[in-house]
């Protein structure tokens, strides 16, 4: 993985330092709230329903057991002794005192880390494939590239203060596990007809209160072109953009009121005003992919493996947890952070030391953090896999339900969320606990259920199979459900099924929907989105609302 350079460590510790001076003031009475507010954006640190609230950054979710450890110690010295991961591969620390912020930030600087643009109207954290380096269907790692846009985006001076706040995703992969399409720029590693290497550009998708999903504004865009271009798309938005209306001001409503082909018009002019300046230094991107080199990887038996599957909670664990490695003796392991009736995305202290014990003595010293919330040990070799589930299994984090129906993303919702109207988190372990006592999650299969607690979609519901939105009416919690979501290269914006449903209505609801799902499905092998679409929503409304959806049809 990258390592800071002298520059990166100073620039890390200068950014600390200013911090420190600027939290002072606030505390000595220098600065109001309102005053301190741009100051402590630009730092990650956020004010809730009930405290401050600091993003760590985790770039392109990649970070080694050292870097594992030393959340684990905020989270005892500065915290509650948890944190929680976010869908932007972050983790967020819910209960730092504001004088307190300095010493984290310092002790993030000694493990090169930084909350630095994970807020604020700026290009966040940039995400990418939580498998890459380790998937069998990629065509290249696409973290060096994403380490290259990092190193870009950080303290642009041009792109401080954009009109909204701007995410970049990135995969290697035809099959995308990054949802490039749910962002404002979507970055796709695609082949030409020669067999070079570049990028399909995807620009304007998003979710919230208008969800899009992004449209190619260029097929293919060599390496050597990708930063000038970039560059022309964030000059065209940033001044094109509306800042009238901060609903209105992200680049998808940017590029739909202007249009994709007037926008691109505008793009390609700028790009050929800037490609001239810009010259890839080749070399320093060799540095940068070399440090992101596979591991040694061994040669060893598998036969523990081949043993332990004798074993029915092992073998559950496997079926759902491990993913097909490139190299056919290693797996990719999932760590799922969703045990049922637990908050999806938390893990204790003593969890993430596990979790970097683990890396360091099976994983090559590297761990990855998913957009979907969970932890990925990519590389063990499956002769190790007996004893990572053991571990994990005394850790209280091998649930063997990785792409089932609790493994549900949920963002903190009103347990935490100033911005948020109604509660997810209780949803989600509710759900949870329901389907797994009744004893249908497995039957139910592959099932992507997304919870937000507003409509700012945290949570991305909208590309969910299953969709829960949860606002407020008139004071009373209501949750909207939508249907036939997709977040993957088939990226689509989910249908909403009809009128909400009230706290204690929500998880009878989903039951419904899901029992006819069952009833309805051709096979047992045809999960619930190739049902949906083969269907349509009309026998799942049935489910949900019985004869008043006749009466409405």
């Amino acid at each position: 993985m990258y390592r800071y350079t002298d520059f990166d460590e100073a620039f890390t510790r200068a950014r600390v330092a200013q911090f420190s001076q600027q939290v002072q003031r606030r505390i000595d009475g220098s600065l109001t709230e309102d005053e301190f507010k741009p100051f402590r954006l630009m730092n990650g640190l956020y004010l809730q329903l009930h405290a401050y609230m600091l993003r760590v950054a985790i770039p392109y979710g990649t970070l080694n057991s050292r870097q594992m450890r030393q959340l684990a110690h905020i989270a005892d010295a500065y915290d509650k002794g948890y944190g929680h991961f976010t869908t932007r591969q972050n983790i967020q620390f819910n209960w730092p005192k504001l004088a307190d912020v300095p010493a984290i930030l310092s002790a993030l600087a000694d493990v090169e880390m930084h909350a630095i643009q994970t807020s604020g109207n700026t290009i966040r954290n940039v995400t990418a494939d939580h498998f890459a380096g380790a998937a069998a269907d990629e065509i290249a790692d696409p973290r060096p590239i994403a380490e290259l846009l990092r190193q870009w985006s950080t303290d642009h001076p041009e792109f401080q203060f954009l009109p909204r706040k701007f995410k970049i995703a990135i995969t290697g992969s035809p099959n995308d596990r990054a949802v490039t399409k749910a962002h404002d720029i979507g970055l796709r590693m695609v082949r030409n007809d020669k067999g070079d290497g570049g990028f399909e550009v995807i620009v304007g998708g998003g979710l919230g209160r208008t969800p899009m999903i992004g449209q190619v504004i260029n097929p293919f865009v060599t390496v050597d072109d990708l930063l000038p271009y970039l560059e022309a798309i964030l000059a065209t938005y940033n001044e094109a953009g509306r800042r009238d209306n901060k609903y209105k001001a992200r680049i998808k409503i940017t590029v739909f009121e202007n249009g994709l082909d007037a926008f691109r018009v505008e793009v390609d002019r700028r790009f050929a005003e800037l490609r001239p300046r810009f010259t890839l230094n080749r070399a320093f991107l060799a540095e940068i992919e070399a440090a992101f080199a596979p591991p040694a990887f061994r040669n060893a038996p598998i036969d523990a493996h081949l043993l332990a599957l004798g074993n029915a909670a092992y073998a559950d664990w496997a079926q759902t947890n491990l993913t097909e490695h490139r190299n056919a003796q290693y797996a990719i392991v999932t760590v799922s952070l969703k045990a049922h009736g637990q908050t999806p995305g938390d893990a204790t202290s003593a969890q993430m030391r596990v979790l970097a014990d683990l890396a360091e003595t099976y994983g090559h010293d590297e761990l990855r953090i998913s957009h979907e919330q969970n932890v990925i040990l990519p590389h063990v070799h499956r002769g190790d896999l007996p004893a990572v589930w053991a571990a994990l299994t005394d850790a209280g984090l091998a649930t063997a339900n990785v792409g089932l129906l609790s493994d549900i993303i949920a963002c903190p919702g009103m347990d935490y969320c100033a911005l948020a109207t109604a509660r997810s988190i209780p949803v989600a372990q509710e759900l949870a606990t329901h389907f797994r006592d009744i004893g249908l999650e497995r039957e139910i299969g592959q099932l992507k259920i997304k919870i937000s607690g507003c409509i700012n979609a945290c949570g991305h519901h909208h590309v969910g199979h299953i969709g829960i939105l949860g606002l407020d009416r008139a004071g009373v919690e209501n949750y909207q459900i939508t249907l036939g979501g997709d977040a993957t290269e088939n990226a689509a914006i989910g249908e909403r099924a009809g009128p909400g449903f009230a706290y204690d209505q929500i998880v009878p609801a989903i039951e419904r929907l899901l029992r006819a799902y069952l009833s309805h499905r051709s096979a047992p092998q045809e999960s619930f989105s190739e049902a949906f679409a083969r269907l349509g929503p009309a026998p799942f409304k049935e489910a949900l609302y019985g004869a008043a959806e006749r009466t409405a049809a």
